[in-house]
This record gives structure tokens, sequence and C-alpha cells, in this order.
């Protein structure tokens, strides 16, 4: 019996090698040869197809349920000697060789190897950081009113995917290399996070995302504003963010309790937050007062400003109650949950 097994296992190993190819064909000519020996012992009960597929696979399965077996001695010597060891070491390769399968492509995306190319309408992220990147996944996903997006996360740190189950991941020597853009998917991707670990690193993942021509709305963090207008000077369409805690910080002098109302507007995890939808083609037009009272009457949301488009010095925080509100513009408003453009009743306004 260990021999036996001895045996069996050493085929097993041995065909584990064998190519998707040749293994089925192996597979294929032991169920064939099996076959040819079953009608050799005149089993003919076994040998239209539908019946011997069903006893091939029973019996090398080792489930056996008996409805069909041989009747005649040859018969049931092959199946003993010849098919169900066969059967047996065959199949658990062609699984072996599956399973094996799966387990490099999950620990390729694992590792960041992985090629996410024709990913399309995504979030992708440049830069991990320790002390960030997971405040900002939650934040991403603590929008459960959301566009269902992926999300893939990039770096050129050593290091495995931190969230195995919410992000895609993907590595490289170099975050600004064409070749590694290509991988991200860049092309169509609808949204860009660039977060790296300087001012300089993140200008220049900027400079190459910006030479792709991708269409997605790309949003930058710098610490030091004259990098802010660096790249402005070059790429006007990105919207960057720069380092505003001193701000922050007299705001809360002169109005006590205020780094509050900062948190709430921009958390997605705490109290309503700040969202902003786009105005339809269609729409025959407004005045901002009419579209605050129509936002709190019927989605208990306060209309907080309205924009020209989603970059610039168009904003318009809280403008006079008789400025319209016309087609195509970005209004920003206060909400406990995000509104989808679609669901505002935009001929009652």
């Amino acid at each position: 019996m260990s021999f036996l097994k001895s045996t069996l296992r050493f085929f097993h190993h041995q065909f584990l090698k064998l190519s998707w190819l040749a293994l089925l064909l192996v597979l294929l000519g032991h169920f064939i040869l099996s076959w040819a020996l079953m009608w050799l012992a005149s089993e003919s009960a076994l040998l239209p197809f539908d019946q011997w597929f069903y006893f091939y696979v029973t019996t090398s399965t080792t489930v056996g349920y008996g409805d069909l077996s041989p009747g005649s001695a040859l018969g049931r010597v092959w199946a003993a000697l010849f098919i169900l060891p066969g059967g047996v070491v065959l199949l658990a390769a062609v699984l072996g060789k599956l399973s094996s399968f799966f387990m490099t492509v999950w620990r390729r995306g694992m590792q960041g190897r992985g090629d996410y190319s024709g990913l399309k309408n995504h979030i992708v992220i440049f830069g991990w950081n320790r002390n960030h990147t997971p405040k900002m996944v939650a934040l991403i996903f603590g929008d459960s009113r959301r566009e269902n997006r992926k999300v893939l996360l990039c770096t050129s740190q050593e290091m495995e995917n931190p969230f195995p189950e919410q992000v895609l991941f993907v590595r490289g020597e170099s975050l600004t290399d064409p070749t590694f853009m290509q991988r991200t998917g860049i092309d169509n991707a609808a949204r860009v996070i660039v977060f790296r670990d300087s001012d300089d690193q993140t200008l220049a993942t900027c400079l190459g995302i910006a030479a792709t021509k991708t269409t997605a709305h790309i949003v930058a963090w710098f610490e030091n504003q004259q990098m802010v207008d660096l790249l402005h000077s070059h790429c006007p369409q990105i919207e960057c963010h720069s380092n505003i805690s001193m701000e922050l910080l007299v705001r809360s002098a002169q109005d006590p309790g205020s780094s509050r109302v900062q948190q709430q507007l921009l958390s997605t995890l705490i109290g309503p937050t700040q969202y902003s939808v786009r105005v339809p083609e269609d729409f025959g037009g407004t005045t901002f007062g009419r579209l605050l009272e129509f936002f709190k009457v019927h989605y208990e949301a306060i209309a907080l400003g309205v924009a020209e488009s989603t970059t610039g010095n168009d904003l318009r925080l809280n403008p006079p109650g008789n400025d319209r509100v016309e087609a195509g513009q970005v209004v920003y408003y206060l909400s406990a949950q995000r509104i989808h453009g679609n669901e505002i009743h935009w001929d009652q306004i």
C-alpha cells in the first residue's frame, strides 16, 4: 500500500510539471484508452458517451455512486488497475495545476506585479504613506453612495497589497515610467490621486500623468504652495491641495471649534459631508436662492456654491440669491449622503 501511494505521488508530481496542453492531452488519451479497454471487455452499458463520461468522472474522483459499474471480470480488472489509479492521478494533477495557477495570479496581485491596463472608470492612487493612505482609502469607501469604481493603489516601495479585500495593487521601480503608467490603465481612469513622499516626486508624477493625455480628473497634494504654482503653470487642469494647517489653526483661534466644522465637511465617516453634482445639460436654469430652498426642502441638503468647472477660480461660494444656476455647472452641497444627479427632480426647481 505504501509503495502504491509513493508511486501515485511520483506520477502526480511529474504530471504537475507538464504544460497545460500536454497534461490535457494525457488526460484525453487516458479517457479514450480506458473506453477502448471497456469496449474490449464488452461492457456495452458503459460505452455510450454520456454513460462513459459519467462513469469515468465518478470513478476517477473516487465518488463511485455504484449505479454504473463493469459487469465482467475483465472490466473490473481494467477499472481497478488502470482507470481508477490513472484517473485519480490525472484529475488530481489538473486540479493541482489549476489551484497553482490561481495562487500564482493571487500572489502576483499581492506583490503588485499585475497588469491593470484593461481597467476602466477606476480610481488610481499614486504613492503610499502609512499614516495617510489608510485614511484616504477609508474615506473613499466611506462614501457608501459613490459610483462603484475600482481603486488601484500604486507604489514604488517594497511591500504587498495592504488592503487586499478593498483595492487593487501595482508596484514598479518608477511611478513615472511610461510602461508602469500603462499598467495602471491611466488612460481610462476616472480619478487620479497623487500623494508622494515629497513635493518633487509629486510634481514629477503629475507631469508624467499629464503626458499620457488621460481625461481623468487629477488631484495632487503638495506641502509647498510654490510647487502648486509651478505645476499649474504647466498643467492648470490638475486640482492641487497644499498644506493649509496654518489657516485652520488661525481660524480655530478666531472662531473656536472651527476644526470640527472642517473635519465634518471633508470626512465621509463623520456627519454630513460636502459633495458635488453636475447640472444636466437640458436644465432650463434657476436662481441660487431657489436651488438652496429646493435642496433643503426635498433632500435635507444645503447648497454651498456653484462653479463653471471643476478647476480654476470660478467657484462662487454662497452667491447672492438671484445668481443664476445654469446647465453644465457644478453645484457643491452639504448632505448626510451623496445625491446622484438622476435622483434630483431638476424639472421641479
